[in-house]
C-alpha cells in the first residue's frame, strides 16, 4: 500500500503554511522534505487565476512541491473524474521518488471520492451529452437545474445553479439509468490500494470568517480586480468554468459597484466555509484538530510517517 498523508480544512483555514512550516524545505520539523503536495483544490487547476483563488506562491512552491496547480485553462472543464486520475497518477510517481503523497485541499468532494472511490455510474453517452449541452446552451442552467430538482432534489441542493457540467451529468445519468444520481451511494470503505493518514483542521465559525474577510481584503489590495479585467481581456466570460468559482463570479453580476462586489465575495465565502464544515463530518476516519494545534497534528503524522 502508498502511504497518504490526507489534510482537508476550509477556506481561509491556514492548510498551505501549515504544510510549508512542517514539511518545507526551509522547515525546522523531523519532516523536512517528506512530502510532495497534491492539490485537491478545484480551482488552483486553472492557470491565470492567482488572487482569487489564493493559490500558493511560486515561493511557496519552491519551498514545498506542488501538484494540480496551474495545468488547465479557464476554458476548460476539469472535475472530480480528472482529479483522482491524476491523483492516483501522482501519488505513485511521489511514492517511486521516496517522498510520502500529502493531498491537500478544502474541494471536499475531491477528498472524500479520493478516499472512497467514486460510485459505479452508468458511462457516458456521446449523444445524450451532447443533446443536455446544447439545451444548456439554448435554455440556460437555470432552467435544466429545475428540471433536476424535480428528478433529482438531493443531488440538486448540493450543486450550484450555476455548474452546468454536474447538472448536464446529472441528468444524463437519470435518463440512462432512469434511476436520480443522488442513489447512486459511495462505497463505506477507505481505498485498499493506499494506507491513508487523514486529519481534518478546524477553526471557530467566527474566528474563520473574520479570517476570511481579511484575505478577501488582502485579495483586493493585491490586485484582484486587475486580475479579473485581464482575464475578461484575455475572453473569459461568465460561462467559462473557471469563471464560475467565488472571488470571480461575482464580477460578472450586473449593476454592482466594487464595494458590493466585495461584499457578495465575503458572503459567498462564509456560506461556502459553513458548507465545508457540514461536509467534514462526512469524511470518514479522520481525525479532527483544530488548525493551531501544531503539537497535535505533528503528532499524529509523525507517528504515521515512522511507520515508513
Amino acid at each position: 500500500m502508498i502511504p497518504v498523508i490526507v489534510i482537508f480544512a476550509p477556506t481561509a483555514c491556514g492548510k498551505t503554511a501549515l504544510a510549508t512550516n512542517i514539511f518545507g524545505r526551509s522547515s525546522f520539523s523531523v519532516l523536512k522534505q517528506k512530502c510532495e503536495v497534491i492539490s485537491a483544490d478545484s480551482q488552483a487547476v486553472y492557470r491565470h487565476l492567482d488572487i482569487g483563488t489564493a493559490k500558493p506562491t511560486l515561493e511557496e512552491q519552491k519551498e514545498l512541491p506542488h501538484h494540480l496547480i496551474d495545468i488547465a485553462e479557464p476554458c476548460e472543464q476539469f472535475g472530480l473524474g480528472e482529479f483522482l486520475e491524476n491523483a492516483d497518477r501522482l501519488c505513485e510517481e511521489i511514492y517511486s521518488r521516496g517522498k510520502i503523497p500529502l493531498v491537500l485541499g478544502g474541494t471536499g468532494f475531491y477528498i472524500r471520492n479520493f478516499l472512497l472511490g467514486s460510485p459505479v455510474t452508468p458511462e457516458s453517452d456521446p449523444q445524450v451529452r451532447e443533446k443536455l449541452k446544447e439545451r444548456l446552451q439554448k435554455e440556460g442552467n437555470e432552467a435544466l437545474y429545475k428540471e433536476l430538482e424535480l428528478v433529482d432534489g438531493e443531488y440538486a441542493s448540493k450543486i450550484n445553479v450555476n455548474d452546468g457540467y454536474r447538472i448536464c451529468r446529472a441528468l444524463e445519468v437519470y435518463e440512462l439509468s432512469g434511476k436520480p444520481l443522488s442513489s447512486f451511494k459511495l462505497p463505506c470503505e477507505l481505498r485498499k490500494k493506499y494506507d491513508f493518514c487523514t486529519i481534518i483542521l478546524n477553526r471557530e465559525r467566527e474566528e474563520l470568517y473574520r479570517r476570511i474577510d481579511e484575505r478577501v481584503e488582502r485579495m483586493f489590495e493585491s490586485g484582484l480586480s486587475e486580475e479579473i479585467e485581464h482575464l475578461k481581456a484575455m475572453g473569459c466570460t461568465k460561462d467559462f468554468p473557471a469563471m464560475k468559482a467565488i472571488g470571480y463570479s461575482e464580477f460578472f453580476l450586473e449593476g454592482l459597484t466594487l464595494e458590493q462586489i466585495k461584499a457578495k465575495i465575503k458572503h459567498d465565502s462564509h456560506r461556502y466555509a459553513k458548507k465545508q464544515q457540514t461536509f467534514m463530518s462526512g469524511i470518514p476516519f479522520a481525525q479532527t484538530v483544530h488548525a493551531d494545534d501544531n503539537k497535535k497534528i505533528m503528532e499524529i503524522i509523525e507517528s504515521f510517517v515512522d511507520k515508513y
